[in-house]
């Protein structure tokens, strides 16, 4: 079965492409089939870092938003779609107008929001007014990502929680990667293999600490991914 993953948060500064780009290379680690598609058409931020595998989509265009179920239905695989900022309200026009979660279970496709977080209320909002549009049409991964903010109380404690989790959503925590480290892996726009790996990669900025800090921190997450079991 191919499943659909929409990787937002709607607010900007989150961390949406971080996730997009460590599923990417988490399937990629482990041969897992899988398009990468980049919606966020004023950055294309995961084009930068994995091209290879990445096809660009226009939110603005119908039949351009159409390709995502497409790339579903050529084979069984993950699309990993990275969301740019105030995307949901062009995410919700499509899924409505074109009755995409009825055609998604025709063809034996899921549909999967990760929505990333900050500590903020916007932030919770944005993921309360998702769970209440898709309720049990869509499965859930809701992101803490450490990386962007430290306390994550407000949802930790809230309603929003609660009623995500009685969806069936999971919490996913992402650590943050060093700062000086995360900036270098940016500089030179390598993916986060090349960034662990490759010496030819910013040698004369990324030090052996940093390389063995990117493994690290690449072996936690994808052992967090990795016990999401089902939900990816």
């Amino acid at each position: 079965m191919s499943t659909i993953h929409f990787i937002g948060g709607e607010k900007g500064g989150v961390g949406k492409s971080v996730v997009a780009r460590l599923l990417a290379q988490y399937c990629i680690d482990r041969s897992i089939p899988f398009v990468a598609v980049d919606a966020d058409a004023s950055n294309r931020t995961l084009s930068r870092f994995y091209a290879d595998y990445v096809r660009p989509v226009d939110l603005t265009s119908v039949e351009s938003i159409d390709e995502i179920i497409g790339f579903a239905m050529v084979a069984e695989r993950r699309v990993l779609v990275d969301l740019p900022a105030q995307s949901e309200r062009a995410i919700a026009a499509w899924i409505g107008e074109a009755g995409v979660f009825d055609l998604a279970k025709e063809c034996g496709i899921d549909i999967h929001f990760w929505h990333v977080l900050d500590h903020g209320k916007d932030s919770l909002a944005a993921l309360d007014r998702l769970i209440a549009r898709y309720g049990h049409a869509a499965q859930y991964t809701v992101v803490k990502n450490f990386g962007r903010a430290r306390d994550f109380a407000l949802f930790d404690a809230s309603e929003t929680r609660a009623r995500a989790e009685a969806l069936g959503a999971t919490i996913i925590e992402i650590p943050e990667l060093q700062e000086g480290a995360m900036g270098k892996v940016d500089r030179f726009d390598a993916s986060f293999w090349a960034a662990a790996h490759n010496d030819a990669v910013g040698t004369d900025a990324l030090t052996r600490m940093d390389r063995h800090r990117i493994k690290v921190w690449l072996q936690t997450n994808f052992a967090r991914i990795a016990h999401l079991g089902n939900a990816f």
